[in-house]
């Protein structure tokens, strides 16, 4: 089941998105919210009742209205919170290298994660930058969760029944910003909290069935050979593969709620995949080639990404009218 969010003259709406078109799931069943984040508080609950809606338009069993005008926007347009974990070893590894450092031995011992900004979570269209994020723009190519239980002291046995669905995520990324400010050990921030990008709908777990695979040896949950690849105006630039994570959305989901609430509508995103974003694939040209042409968004640009099973999300960059710079302020 694909589960969409959407707008028709600035109402937002939850919709059903069944054979290429959009159905409001509360005009199929009244006892559904019309919105995700009401939706996801339901739990199992009203998941079932969207599994039935869907399989009755399914079958033409249900005379539903196809929704015509609309805005697609974020499937989780208002996250409780949003984290991003570290989970895809290739992507660590070259990036360390890349740096000429060790891999750090940390990384095989336990899944790490940040905060980024939930209230920069937006989906397929523009995204519009600042100056100073258009020094090395970068985009991250990942997958993404949303719970739709409440939990606290999780085991990774049981974290994945606490996800409501997968989804695509690019981690857009001011590297200059975030280069700058990590220096201090804290962050990132202004690197990261300008947009984070989900959609183009929430694809629930028995929908990928098909593709579940075994996690990595001494890993616990569920893992998905879920082929990922990033096409930057019309050329593919990235490809990976989700059955590549190290660590599982399980585990990073345990370690999210140690000694803590984790709550629906909480979106975590998986970390990079390898060769995910410019950063690495700029660092490794550069290793093997000290004149290769290295490469960054720019306004325009045209970011694709498609991942099996998830769809493809697509958004155009964007410069925003204002010049104003923070890098300018530096004392």
């Amino acid at each position: 089941m694909k589960l969409v969010s959407y707008k028709t003259e600035d109402r937002e709406h939850l919709g059903i998105f069944i054979n290429g078109h959009i159905y409001n799931l509360n005009s199929c069943d009244k006892l559904i919210p019309n919105n995700m984040n009401e939706f996801l508080w339901g739990g199992d609950e009203l998941m079932d009742r969207a599994q039935k809606v869907h399989e009755a338009i399914s079958l033409g069993k249900m005379d539903a209205k196809e929704e015509l005008f609309f805005e697609l926007i974020a499937p989780v347009p208002h996250p409780t919170s949003c984290r991003d974990g570290y989970a895809f070893r290739q992507h660590v590894a070259a990036a360390r290298r890349n740096r000429k450092v060790d891999m750090i031995p940390e990384f095989d011992q336990y899944p790490i994660f940040y905060f980024t900004n939930h209230n920069a979570i937006q989906g397929p269209g523009e995204i519009e930058c600042m100056p100073d994020h258009f020094n090395k723009l970068d985009f991250e190519l990942e997958v993404a969760v949303v719970l739709n239980k409440k939990g606290r002291n999780i085991r990774a046995a049981d974290a994945d029944s606490f996800i409501a669905g997968y989804m695509i995520m690019n981690d857009m990324s001011a590297r200059t910003l975030q280069m700058e400010e990590m220096l201090l050990n804290l962050g990132p921030a202004k690197g990261k909290d300008f947009s984070t990008v989900i959609g183009p709908w929430l694809v629930t777990p028995d929908e990928l069935e098909a593709y579940k695979v075994a996690a990595k040896p001494g890993h616990t949950g569920n893992n998905y050979n879920l082929e990922m690849k990033c096409v930057v105006n019309g050329k593919q630039v990235s490809a990976g593969n989700m059955a590549d994570m190290d660590w599982t959305f399980a585990e990073i989901i345990e370690r999210c709620a140690y000694g803590c609430d984790v709550l629906p509508g909480d979106v975590i995103g998986s970390g990079t995949v390898g060769t995910g974003c410019f950063l690495e694939l700029n660092g490794t040209g550069l290793l093997n080639d000290p004149n290769y042409e290295t490469q960054w968004l720019k306004a325009d640009d045209l970011v694709e990404m498609e991942i099996t099973g998830l769809g493809m999300l697509g958004n155009i960059i964007t410069k925003a009218k204002d010049d104003f710079s923070i890098l300018a302020l530096k004392k």
